[in-house]
């Protein structure tokens, strides 16, 4: 990783390099040179030049010369704030570092410079052999130490932390944690650079020499509120705080900024860096807070604070992400890339939130211009991949995998989904060795344990997956493993009899798919086999949002207490519309349950399958009363009360307000528009060419609510499918014994279907797709469905009472 002092060396030769007349400035002529030249690639036209020159002089105001032009340390701050590549520029200039002697005159050269800055002698008139005494901030302008007693409270600081520590090493304490195996969290630390911390130091709070370390920094800090005047004191919290910080004493220089803000309300660096300390402890709300209440202080100091404004935005869309609101955090990252189009990192999480969402072609489009800026960003091209890979691009995928695996090794994330893409393609030897791999980088990683066995069973390995099962045991007791054992014991079981085919390696060749036609039921009661697919494809979305979790009368609470106000769509009606990040708020108000990055899933599964469709046209917004009536039938609660909260919806909205609320009625136009809606979101094969037609449609005759009902549960081209659904909610969770699928063999959890003439039976995912055991063909197929197993032993038990009285007839007549 790049050095700060290689870093600010580096900018000081580009510096060099384009200030041609030596005056210790770039003027406009001189800055458009360096774009020009950083960018061979980017054919830059004279008006897109002078945008980019006229950004740079007003956000870095304070760094201006006057006609001399940008100083070194304004370049340097550019750089700082992620406004290009030190490393990517320095090698595309083809320029070399300096060696001591230049150095020693480079910095002569930055002395003189800094002599005709006020900026830069304000914020050095502590004495410049002060600087060096403690990280480079403390001599930066606006954001150093700017009186002399300050110095002093840094000093008995610092002295204080290195007594603690040199304790804590004597203890065995601090430890260090090594973060190079993850993501680079990408959010800026510090108002200048946004770096990764490479080691994490922790310290042990609990005991004696810590809790006297607090008691003097408390003495510290009551000689800051004790100073002359409010501003020094607010420099010796801030300065406190920044030291703290630099050592990752998080909470201890939190009470320092907090203190800060009490001190400027209106300062914008006391709420951003107390935002900074809340996110590190895990507390992201108060994190969120924070950002806003700097983002609010920036935006009401005019140009002030400006150029801090990508970062405040993207430092805020991070903490969004931490309390799962991914799609608002998206709007953020988009406010950072606009007011900073150079700002590699803010691409990057716009891209990888918009993968979040399940916006895979968005995503692709960041990532590619994240990584076009910083080609060396493992995590950028980890998260292409995955985009990739979401479209169906697989080979592509695979080469953006190895790339980011290639930049850092370790990359836990790139290797672990490569091995998910491998199995995915069938490559399930090279999806073991993957998964080997990345147990060598995090040893107690269960689920790449897991998936390791399940690559090794698909290559035909079984005994190699067997040990492979028993060290995922190990890690940890979770039901997906004794599953994983069950379907393994009943292969091995298979392979023994033999299966027909004499391979015994897997299922692909021991089943048979069987036309609809031939499936028949002997009862009523015996789910059909298009309807059980139906309603199994909206249980699973269900489970997967959690939605079954929301009750349905959180959805009324939501109309009835929440003030939603008026828009006007392109077809000049008037609609309860809302953009998708305030819907992202109320998702969380009404799956306030679950945590965060169960929540990203939900939402994300939501915007897929339903904000697509009420979305149709990409606006961004959606009508709030139709999006409460299609969620209704699949929240928890009765049948009737899911049908009345979706028409109590359909009547919220303004179409049928205006009309239909004295009545209780809505219009006829509406209710059938809402069922087409509803079978596009949830049977999107079956009733869609019609959705246009009614749309279009003029009937302006109402329906009463029972009038809707009959609508609604219409089984040929209504919403009939509920009653379905209804049976997999209280059934799926069932399990049969040692029964087992005749052809996934995995234990049947969930209805058995029972073949009543050849006695197999198969789970409910099988019977849904026709599959049947290769040994079993026959013309005709009869299933009758168990819910429980205890109904499957009553018609044994009466089978065997008609076989008795059976027996004991023919005998009497003997």
């Amino acid at each position: 990783m790049t050095t700060r002092g290689s870093r600010s060396e580096k900018v000081r030769r580009i510096f060099q390099q384009f200030d041609f007349n030596r005056d210790g400035g770039l003027n406009r002529e001189e800055m458009s040179a360096l774009v020009v030249a950083v960018n061979p690639r980017v054919k830059f036209s004279d008006e897109q030049i002078s945008a980019i020159l006229d950004e740079v002089f007003r956000t870095y105001g304070d760094f201006i010369d006057g006609e001399k032009g940008l100083t070194y340390d304004g370049l340097l701050r550019t750089y700082d704030d992620g406004a290009g590549d030190v490393d990517r520029d320095f090698e595309a200039l083809a320029l070399e570092m300096k060696t001591d002697d230049d150095n020693e005159a480079a910095s002569s050269l930055a002395l003189e410079e800094a002599s005709t800055s006020s900026v830069l002698e304000r914020a050095s008139s502590a004495g410049p052999q002060k600087s060096h005494r403690t990280a480079a901030w403390a001599a930066s302008p606006n954001h150093g130490i700017i009186f002399d007693d300050t110095w002093k409270l840094v000093d008995d600081l610092e002295i204080l932390i290195k007594r603690l520590k040199s304790k804590q090493t004597k203890d065995g304490k601090p430890k260090g944690e090594n973060f190079d195996v993850y993501s680079d969290p990408g959010w800026s630390r510090e108002l200048g650079p946004s770096s990764e911390i490479d080691k994490r130091i922790i310290w042990e709070e609990s005991g004696h020499d810590y809790g006297v370390f607090v008691k003097e920094l408390g003495a510290l800090r009551s000689r800051a509120d004790g100073s002359r005047s409010r501003e020094e004191a607010f420099d010796g919290h801030m300065a406190l705080g920044r030291v703290l910080y630099d050592q990752q004493l998080f909470k201890e220089s939190l009470v320092c900024f907090k203190r800060a803000c009490e001190l400027q309300p209106t300062d914008v660096r006391p709420h951003f860096r107390a935002g900074n300390c809340y996110y590190v402890i895990g507390q992201h709300s108060e994190a969120k807070s924070e950002f806003i209440s700097a983002l609010d202080a920036a935006e009401a100091g005019g140009n002030q604070w400006s150029y801090l404004l990508p970062q405040i935005h993207v430092n805020l869309g991070i903490s969004l992400e931490g309390e799962g609101m991914v799609i608002s955090a998206c709007e953020h990252y988009r406010e950072a890339a606009i007011l900073c189009p150079t700002h590699f990192r803010a691409l990057k999480l716009l891209g990888s939130a918009l993968f979040g969402v399940g916006e895979y072609k968005a995503a692709i489009k960041a990532l590619e211009e994240a990584i076009y800026m910083k080609n060396d960003y493992a995590d950028a091209h980890c998260d292409l991949a995955s985009a990739l890979h979401a479209i169906g691009d697989d080979e592509n995928a695979i080469k953006e995998f190895q790339k980011a695996i290639d930049l850092k090794p370790g990359h836990v994330d790139a290797l672990y989904n490569l091995g998910g893409l491998y199995m995915d393609m069938g490559r399930y030897q090279r999806a073991s060795e993957v998964y080997t791999r990345v147990l060598g980088v995090w040893p107690n990683h269960w689920r790449a344990q897991l998936n390791k066995a399940v690559s090794l069973l698909g290559a035909g390995e079984t005994e190699e997956a067997k040990r492979a099962l028993k060290e995922a045991l190990k890690m940890t007791n979770r039901i997906e493993l004794y599953d994983a054992i069950s379907h393994m014991k009943q292969l091995q079981k298979k392979k023994l009899k033999g299966n027909g085919n004499g391979n015994g390696n897997g299922n692909d060749d021991s089943f048979v798919v069987v036309e609809p036609s031939k499936f028949k039921t002997v009862s009523e009661r015996t789910t059909l086999r298009h309807d059980l697919a139906t309603a199994l494809d909206i249980r699973s979305f269900q489970r997967t949002t959690r939605l079954i979790r929301c009750d349905v009368d959180l959805l009324k609470k939501e109309m009835n207490e929440n003030e939603t106000p008026l828009t006007y769509s392109g077809t000049g009606f008037p609609e309860k519309s809302i953009r998708k990040a305030a819907l992202e708020s109320v998702l969380r108000r009404l799956l306030g349950f679950l945590k965060p990055e169960t929540f990203v899933g939900s939402v994300k599964e939501i915007n897929l399958k339903i904000l697509t469709v009420l979305d149709e046209s990409e606006s961004g917004r959606v009508d709030l009363g139709m999006f409460f009536a299609i969620l209704a039938p699949i929240c928890g609660g009765s049948p009737e009360k899911r049908k009345r909260v979706a028409f109590d919806s359909l009547l919220w909205r303004p179409i049928n307000e205006q009309q239909g609320a004295t009545k209780g009625q809505i219009k006829r136009v509406d209710a059938l528009h809402y069922i087409k809606l509803l079978r596009l979101v949830y049977i999107p094969s079956q009733g869609t060419s019609e959705l246009l037609e009614i749309h279009g449609g003029t009937d302006d005759s109402m329906v009463s609510f029972t009038e809707f009902v009959a609508m609604f549960d219409d089984s040929d081209w209504g919403f009939g499918i509920l009653s379905t659904l209804l049976k997999l909610e209280i059934s799926d969770r069932n399990r049969h014994g040692k029964q087992s699928c005749s052809v996934c063999r995995y234990p049947i959890i969930g209805s058995r279907f029972k073949e009543m003439k050849s006695g197999f039976s198969l789970c409910g995912q099988c019977y849904s797709e026709g599959k049947v055991p290769m040994s079993y063909k026959l013309d005709e197929y009869r299933f009758k469905e168990y819910v429980k197993e205890s109904d499957a032993m009553k018609d044994k038990c009466m089978w065997f009472s008609l076989q008795k009285s059976s027996s004991g007839g023919a005998t009497t007549n003997l």
